[in-house]
């Protein structure tokens, strides 16, 4: 072969390799998002969604500018990309752009609304698999509530449509969450329950309830986040009733991370104003909601400053083993630095499972009356 031939035949190979690459990724200006700031865009945001589905999955790219937005659904094989200079913008209620909350089957509702429903979220998904958020783009949540009011089929009162998570990731593998910012994410930052074979990465929340919460989870890293929330918890590994059985949280390895309790947003604009003296949490938790308990969870390499420590609390009869702490740092922590505490609160059935070492199931009776 010359070496003419051998130079077109690359070319050839190089376009071919372009047009592949751009065809895997979808534009949402291209499926009419508008990026004003005004526009509602999460029509367009879901139309790009289900067009790469169809194709088999791809890149659901967000250029710069500000996305008006309600639900967006995730689906598998699916990265939704926040490019540098993009932020989604949580809608106001009064626009009902958020669906509407799933039913719970008519299960007892053991756990509270905020670990039951999933879908009237900025962004959700449910047994999804191979479902990412990246980039270095930021999520807005004005428009969602902190409240903790929702119901079946609606939040805050009765109201169709008002969204209270910024990500809500429910039964899904192979997750990826890296580069993003979050600020004022609603009641939760991020949830994600029932989820397995995880990666959460380089994630910066600033917010007035939750940051994570990682419920019934297993085989899952936390690396090199930045979580402000001076009101509520900033990672907190729960165990509830949220998929009507008790699942143990395990396989949870955290490392590098920096928790605080500053004034809310202070994070972001670089301030790092702390609070007035008073109740701060920003702290790293285990429960309450403990029904399967927790095992093999380690933290490391973290920093705590200006918020409260660690708290383990295993009150729903659950187990608590093999939970490593090493290498972390506190200064200006607010009331107790390490809690441990067990108890019986048993928020659960009077029929409960007990969760054995090898991770089978079984059942027994209690005595204690159990409490929704």
């Amino acid at each position: 072969m010359t070496k003419k031939k051998q130079r077109l035949l690359t070319a050839l190979y190089l376009f071919c390799c372009s047009l592949t690459a751009t065809a895997s990724v979808y534009n949402v200006r291209d499926f009419g998002a508008k990026g004003d700031g005004k526009t509602l865009d999460s029509p367009a945001i879901n139309a790009a969604i289900e067009a790469a589905v169809k194709a088999g999955g791809g890149q659901v790219l967000l250029p710069a500018g500000t996305y008006l937005s309600g639900s967006i659904r995730m689906k598998s094989n699916i990265d939704l990309h926040l490019s540098a200079g993009c932020t989604i913008l949580a809608a106001p209620a009064s626009m009902k752009a958020y669906d509407a909350s799933e039913s719970f089957g008519g299960f007892p509702e053991y756990q509270d609304g905020g670990h039951t429903y999933f879908h009237n979220s900025l962004i959700w998904a449910e047994g999804q698999t191979n479902v990412s958020v990246t980039g270095h783009g930021m999520i807005d949540g004005k428009g969602l509530t902190k409240k903790d009011t929702e119901k079946a089929g609606q939040v805050q009162g009765g109201s169709i449509g008002t969204g209270d998570k910024a990500i809500a990731l429910k039964l899904c593998r192979q997750v990826t969450i890296r580069d993003i910012t979050i600020y004022r994410g609603g009641h939760f930052g991020i949830i994600m329950t029932g989820c397995d074979l995880s990666t959460i990465d380089n994630v910066t929340i600033d917010t007035n309830r939750d940051g994570f919460d990682i419920d019934c989870c297993k085989y899952m890293t936390i690396t090199n986040c930045k979580i402000n929330t001076p009101s509520d918890d900033a990672l907190v590994l729960k165990s509830s009733y949220a998929l009507k059985k008790p699942v143990v949280c395990e396989h949870i390895a955290i490392s590098n991370c920096n928790i605080t309790g500053y004034k809310c947003g202070t994070l972001l604009d670089g301030t790092y104003v702390p609070e007035p003296v008073g109740w701060v949490c920003g702290r790293f938790k285990l429960g309450t909601e403990s029904n399967g308990g927790y095992r093999n969870i380690s933290l490391t390499n973290c920093t705590f400053m200006y918020s409260s420590g660690l708290a383990f609390e295993e009150v729903d009869q659950g187990r608590m083993e093999n939970i490593v702490v090493s290498n972390i740092t506190m200064s200006h922590v607010h009331h107790y630095p390490i809690y441990i505490t067990t108890g019986c609160r048993n928020r659960g059935p009077k029929e409960v499972a007990e969760v054995h070492s090898e991770g089978n199931l079984s059942y027994r009776k209690v005595t204690q009356p159990s409490s929704a």
